[in-house]
């Protein structure tokens, strides 16, 4: 039987409707995940401007923000009903709108199927087919594949990174009609980024995703050795195939020692990660993976254009 069990919504704040509406609002924004959706955004941008040729059409860049945003928003709506029941047993996601019954199942699901849906058909209408059919290839693995695998198997962090590198792809698809090769370079990095990124995270949350029934490799891996080791790896191929755009002529010179620094910086908190696997660590490789990527896509944007 489900230790979950959906109670009627909880009574609105005080306050009369502006409260419940403002409750409501931040409410549905945590549903929908908004600030990995704004990161979402910025990678898609990114592909976007890394494909397009010319002057900037701004309605049609909004179109592609706009549906991806949309399907993404949809995707962490359906993730978060699919594990209510995990997230109530967990300290950093029990207060979420489902497990706290501040929304019930029902309007989780309606808004994480309006929302998908919704961004499916921007993108393939107002964009073009193939990024309409990548974003629905993502939210499929991300919602069907990669949810139900966290409790199953520690690989699901691998599966979880391809929905996660999909947003560039579907940037530049929309903004040269189709993928192409170096589209699935903007791939591979985000694809590497995530790796390290998340382990440091499951370290970090280890006991919590053990409690919560979540199979993940750091909670059965006391001494780090496998987490550390594996972080490392990534950011070492992360670091390599961060130079194909410089070494392949895709953008300027000037890229090249921003990717060098940022990528060393990020490979050295890994390496002392794998070293010492204490939460300090941790830490200090996921502050590294945050700013990693901002620095060096916008770099890699702004060199090509």
């Amino acid at each position: 039987m489900s230790a979950f069990v959906e109670k009627p919504r909880l009574n609105p704040l005080p306050g009369g409707p502006v409260s419940y509406t403002r409750r409501w609002v931040a409410d549905v924004s945590e549903l929908c995940k908004v600030r990995i959706t704004l990161m979402v955004l910025v990678t898609t941008l990114v592909g976007f401007l890394f494909g397009w040729h010319g002057p900037v059409e701004l309605l049609y860049l909004f179109h592609t923000l706009g549906g991806t945003a949309l399907a993404a928003s949809g995707a962490a709506a359906l993730n978060q009903v699919f594990e209510v029941e995990l997230d109530a047993r967990m300290r950093r996601t029990r207060n979420r709108p489902l497990p706290r019954r501040r929304m019930t199942l029902d309007e989780g699901l309606i808004i994480g199927i309006i929302c998908g849906a919704g961004g499916i058909l921007w993108l393939s209408i107002a964009t073009n087919i193939y990024a309409g059919l990548l974003s629905a290839v993502t939210i499929g693995v991300y919602v069907f594949v990669y949810t139900p695998l966290k409790r199953v198997t520690t690989l699901n962090t691998i599966v979880g990174a391809i929905p996660g590198a999909l947003p560039p792809v579907i940037g530049w698809t929309a903004a040269r009609g189709e993928p192409s090769f170096e589209s699935w370079i903007l791939f591979a990095i985000l694809f590497l980024w995530q790796m390290p990124h998340f382990l440091s995270i499951s370290w970090l949350y280890r006991s919590d995703y053990k409690q919560a029934g979540f199979v993940m490799l750091a909670s059965f891996d006391p001494e780090c050795r496998v987490t550390g080791r594996q972080s490392l790896l990534y950011t070492m191929g992360l670091l390599a195939v961060s130079f194909l755009p410089a070494m392949l002529n895709l953008t300027s010179f000037w890229y090249l020692p921003v990717a060098a620094a940022m990528g060393f910086y990020f490979l050295w908190m890994s390496f002392r990660f794998a070293m010492v696997g204490t939460d300090q660590a941790a830490r200090r490789l996921f502050v590294a993976s945050i700013v990693y990527l901002p620095v060096t896509l916008g770099a890699l944007a702004l060199a090509r254009l």
